[in-house]
């Protein structure tokens, strides 16, 4: 349940932020998603294990390559990756928020275009943006720099208000907001 909405819901070109238990799917979303659109997909996630897991589920599966960005890269293998999403060789690019901080990573990425931004354990932008990780809150300005593509925003558990902080931190275009 929820699944099929969210995924429409990308695909009609709405931002989207889908509240669903943990083993709903939730990677499916933007997987399918991302595979269907034209342009990258960004996957903006907070842990290295959940961003080599994820890379390597879709490996093993029929819908693009993907790579990743993050701290535990040299420099060659970062420029080898962005020119990866950059050429279309790789459809998925995963990356923390805080490579988002690095202008010239950013400016990589605006030169790329995503079609797709998507916030993996979107809850830490409420939870975490203010003190423990302060990227989380400068998303929304990313999203801005990068051309502003659809957001998908993806979490097991947000309450009301944190649903709304999360939409307003993004800046979430009249958000397609689903809870299951």
């Amino acid at each position: 349940p929820g699944q099929e909405e969210a995924i429409i819901a990308v695909l009609e070109g709405s931002d989207t932020l889908a509240v669903l238990p943990t083993g709903f799917g939730k990677s499916a979303i933007y997987q399918i998603a991302g595979a269907l659109l034209p342009g990258a997909t960004l996957v903006v996630s907070p842990l290295i294990a959940l961003q080599r897991d994820q890379v390597e589920a879709i490996s093993n599966q029929d819908i693009g390559d993907a790579a990743l960005v993050n701290s535990t890269l040299r420099s060659t293998e970062r420029k080898d990756a962005l020119a990866e999403v950059a050429g279309g060789e790789r459809e998925f690019l995963f990356l923390a928020p805080e490579q988002l901080a690095n202008e010239e990573t950013l400016a990589q990425l605006r030169d790329i275009a995503p079609s797709l931004l998507v916030v993996d354990e979107a809850h830490c932008v409420s939870e975490w943006g203010h003190d423990f990780r302060p990227e989380y809150l400068r998303l929304g300005a990313v999203a801005a720099t990068l051309g502003q593509p659809r957001i998908l925003a993806l979490t097991a558990t947000a309450s009301p208000p944190v649903r709304a902080e999360i939409a307003e931190r993004l800046g979430m275009r009249d958000p397609r907001v689903i809870v299951h």
